[in-house]
């Protein structure tokens, strides 16, 4: 029974946390698209997003990683021999630390902006809030099928799956500018 319970917390705490990831890189990029404004509007803008920036990233999407590392923990500590036997859990943990250091790099961004310091196009940043849905995509795919598909098409899916997200980013790109 505790298991479920622990599952079902760490379940919730990885949407919300997943829910910051994509809505904090919308922030950054309406942030970016607001140095085209007149000055007054830019100063009100960027200070609104500032603000909404760190009640998301310190109120929602940091303690949702925090909470969502440790359910996991205690999930694989109760389960410890089961999980870490499973090869489909190792290529998970890789996907979740490759996640990690996606909201890392993120944290370096939100401090960038903080300072008001704008490093990225809104295009390099729509492409990188793409990246967090790739993985969403992986990990969900992973947990759900385990072993019942080949690494192989794994693969293959999740390439394909990031070149249709490419197009759309460059069509949705040609769209805006008409």
């Amino acid at each position: 029974m505790e298991f479920f319970y622990l599952k079902a917390l760490h379940i919730i705490f990885v949407v919300t946390w997943f829910a910051g990831l994509f809505y904090i890189v919308r922030l950054f990029i309406y942030h970016v698209e607001s140095e085209d404004k007149e000055e007054s509007a830019k100063a009100i803008l960027q200070e609104q997003y500032k603000l909404m920036s760190k009640r998301l990233w310190y109120g929602i999407t940091w303690p949702s990683a925090i909470l969502t590392a440790f359910f996991a923990g205690w999930l694989l500590y109760t389960n410890f021999g089961y999980y870490l036997s499973q090869p489909w859990m190792h290529i998970k943990l890789t996907f979740v630390m490759a996640l990690y250091v996606y909201h890392f790099m993120c944290h370096r961004l939100f401090v960038q902006l903080q300072h008001n310091k704008i490093n990225y196009s809104s295009f390099k940043l729509r492409i990188w809030n793409e990246v967090a849905t790739v993985f969403l995509v992986a990990i969900v795919f992973l947990v759900t099928l385990k072993e019942t598909m080949s690494w192989i098409w794994g693969v293959v899916g999740i390439l394909l799956f990031g070149i249709l997200l490419m197009l759309a980013i460059k069509t949705y790109k040609k769209l805006r500018e008409k």
